[in-house]
């Protein structure tokens, strides 16, 4: 059977254009595609793959509990997924851990946590939830009309009510609606999807702040953020400011899906038994690689690492812009970077990133004006000067045009 791009056409739901590159095989940070091209890869599946591609530490976890056990039904228990809660719990601010399978998921589950929370505590008329502008926060119907970006949460009819959306890093936007009615402000602690947008510390501390005098409980999406991307464990660790429910997956699983929301004991009993529920959340195989992934990453040497790795980054960058003129910015923490264009190149985010595969590097677009680059955290630093050297030749073709 001959598997091209055309059958992609013909086979698949076309809510996705993908490239006509079919990648094959991957290795670390290189990748090779159908024609045995190769590529250095930035995009890292979307910050999925925080260890690269086939690392010997989930290729063997995986390889162990898939002669061991599969799946169960959440009627029963199962060690790897006991043991994984166990290590969140000890590494974070957490008590309690529920398993989802994806970002979408795991934050469907804490604004449904949120939510039952007020209801039971405060009552019906405390149930509204903030976000923020070009937020991003999965695809489910409630996860994306909590996303602050209309355009996907468009077109499927009546949405869920009582939400609200602030401008992020504008404190003031969020003191205009926020009241004790409010049961839940949810963010990511670096917006990523709207643009790659640190916050302020002023505005991390003030929404705080709020939610405290407001009796609501603060969200932090750390989906695209979390297991060492910004060269903390979590982002909110390296913010000064401690959520009440935390969401995390993408590279929870160092590319295999999983997903988990973690809370305190105290906020996490109003999900009681059959409040909620997932088929595969907490299955044994996932949360195997999980663990494995989890104990890699959560070490002195790969955080650390991480921070030397976006200086590197930084400078290549820089060496880049002084020749081009061609980013107004390079924002982002650790290896979650977003390069935003200068104004001549506003709008061509992607012919950047279409150029890049053509000389062998794979990286992300954030909206229209901003590159991304996800790479794996353990990218040798001889990988990070030869892709951006590839880089290097796929801005100058777009310059020149």
């Amino acid at each position: 059977m001959t598997v091209s791009r055309a059958l992609f056409d013909q086979v698949m739901v076309p809510n996705y254009s993908p490239s006509a590159v079919i990648p094959v095989k991957g290795e670390g940070s290189r990748v090779w595609d159908q024609q045995d091209n190769e590529y250095v890869d930035f995009a890292g599946g979307i910050a999925v793959n925080c260890l690269g591609h086939c690392h010997p530490a989930l290729v063997s976890a995986l390889k162990e509990q898939g002669e061991k056990l599969w799946h169960l039904s959440n009627v029963w228990a199962n060690e790897p997924a006991l043991r994984l809660a166990e290590k969140l719990t000890k590494a974070t601010f957490a008590d309690k851990v529920y398993f989802a399978n994806s970002g979408a998921e795991a934050n469907e589950a804490a604004l449904k946590l949120a939510r039952r929370w007020a209801l039971d505590n405060f009552g019906a008329e405390k149930s509204q939830i903030i976000s923020f502008n070009k937020g991003f926060h999965g695809r489910t119907f409630f996860t994306v009309t909590v996303g602050g970006q209309a355009a996907y949460s468009d077109g499927f009819g009546p949405k869920p009510g009582d939400i609200a959306h602030a401008d992020y890093n504008d404190l003031a936007s969020l003191e205009a609606l926020i009241s004790d009615n409010t049961c839940a402000v949810m963010l990511e602690p670096l917006q990523g999807e709207g643009g790659v947008v640190s916050p302020t510390s002023e505005f991390m501390q003030g929404v705080r702040a709020l939610c405290d005098k407001h009796n609501a409980l603060l969200i932090f999406d750390e989906v695209q953020t979390g297991v060492g991307r910004t060269g903390d464990l979590y982002a909110y660790q390296g913010l000064g400011v401690t959520p009440d429910i935390l969401s995390t997956a993408k590279a929870l699983g160092g590319g295999f899906p999983i997903g988990a929301m973690l809370t305190t004991t105290e906020i996490a009993k109003h999900l009681k038994v059959g409040t909620h529920g997932s088929t595969y959340g907490g299955n044994p195989l996932a949360c195997a690689v999980a663990e494995a992934a989890f104990d890699t990453v959560n070490t002195k040497e790969v955080l650390e690492g991480v921070t030397a790795k976006e200086a590197l980054f930084k400078e290549l960058l820089a060496e880049i812009n002084a020749e081009h003129n061609v980013f107004a910015e390079v924002r982002g923490k650790g290896l979650l970077l977003g390069l935003a264009l200068t104004d001549e190149y506003k709008g061509r985010a992607k012919e950047f990133m279409t150029a890049g595969v053509e000389h062998g590097v794979m990286a992300l677009v954030a909206g229209a004006d901003v590159i991304r680059f996800t790479p794996s955290l353990v990218i040798p630093e001889a990988d990070i000067r030869e892709g951006m050297a590839r880089f290097a030749k796929a801005v100058a073709q777009v310059v020149k045009g």
